[in-house]
């Protein structure tokens, strides 16, 4: 059975940073694209970042240039670095095991982390 655990989350000032990691159990994880997803209250969840077995990235619009995402195959996780934090960044992180469709573009599959709370506040 696939399990993901993120951790690294907590309350940080605004312009700060956070790391935070997703470590895979019970997959192959180098097979996998993953992703990073956030889910602020009343808000639906949505794809922050994205990097595929062979390393392309994809980020949403609103993190390009402050946050990275990277992967460790030989530790089985998955980073997202986050610089120049804001308060808009506030919400659950979830880190997602996924694929790649036909246009080689990462597409999220059904195992899911338990999140990790990250809170932008001065």
């Amino acid at each position: 059975q696939v399990q993901l655990a993120e951790s690294g989350g907590g309350l940080v000032q605004p312009g700060g940073s956070l790391r935070l990691a997703c470590a895979a159990s019970g997959t192959i994880f180098s097979a996998h694209a993953m992703g990073w997803y956030r889910q602020a209250p009343g808000m639906q969840r949505e794809l922050v970042a994205s990097i595929t077995h062979r390393y392309t990235t994809n980020y949403a619009d609103s993190v390009k240039g402050r946050f990275t995402i990277s992967r460790d195959n030989a530790k089985n996780t998955v980073y997202l670095q986050m610089n120049s934090l804001k308060p808009g960044d506030t919400a659950v992180y979830y880190c997602n095991a996924g694929q790649l469709d036909s246009g080689l573009n990462y597409i999220a599959g059904m195992y899911w982390g338990q999140g990790t709370q990250v809170t932008v506040s001065s």
